[in-house]
């Protein structure tokens, strides 16, 4: 990851990616996943989506990454979520906040999701991934799909991927193929396509991109 090119990003508020709304598909497939109550969902590169507050409404703690501080905090203060924050005792420039909404927890680390262990991020029941395996550049794609596994424990996944040209346009956001989602999580899930829609991209209406939902469920 390039921590200048997105912590610019935020500086400047070119931030596309972030929505006003709940994800639809969140809200229509999320049961996909059939977590009981209280579960713990990790959202990794999370920014200050607000799926998360969601998800905290629906009855489940949260765990987040965000490699941008200033995202996390704007999370808390935009919610109105009064929060802590722990710094780690091995690493002093990663940091948790922690929060409480609807009687659920949030915690968001501060920190590149590559230095973090399972340690730091703890029991996980299920991966909410919108907009974190599209934002990683094709190097790191096989690398972060493997982190995120070693940080749930191969916990089932609600997985959101766009698909289209490249050529036409630079990501971030990437596409990732079907052939892609079989190399980094075949191995480990069974793979089941919910949806995969037309979408637009905001930057590039004029573009075929379609939008896919996949379940991974641990083999």
């Amino acid at each position: 990851m390039n921590p200048e090119f997105w912590q610019a990003r935020w500086q400047e508020k070119r931030i596309g990616f972030h929505q006003s709304e709940v994800n639809p598909l969140l809200i229509k497939y999320f049961s996909a996943l059939k977590l009981p109550t209280g579960s713990r969902v990790f959202v990794p590169l999370c920014g200050k989506s607000i799926d998360m507050i969601w998800l905290a409404n629906q009855g489940f703690d949260v765990i987040g990454v965000e490699l941008v501080e200033s995202a996390v905090q704007e999370f808390f203060i935009e919610n109105d979520i009064s929060y802590t924050v722990k710094v780690h005792s091995n690493h002093p420039n990663i940091k948790c906040y922690q929060g409480n909404l609807s009687g659920q927890t949030l915690s968001l680390w501060v920190a590149d999701i590559f230095t973090l262990s399972s340690d730091d991020t703890g029991h996980v029941d299920a991966v909410y991934d919108r907009a974190a395996l599209i934002a990683m550049p094709p190097e790191l794609s096989l690398q972060y799909s493997q982190q995120v596994r070693n940080l749930s424990q191969n916990t089932p996944q609600l997985l959101l991927t766009l698909n289209y040209d490249q050529d036409e346009r630079a990501g971030p956001p990437f596409s990732i193929s079907h052939e892609q989602i079989q190399q980094y999580y075949g191995a480990d899930y069974q793979i089941h396509e919910l949806e995969g829609e037309p979408s637009t991209l905001n930057a590039a209406p004029e573009m075929a991109v379609t939008e896919h939902v996949w379940l991974l469920n641990k083999r």
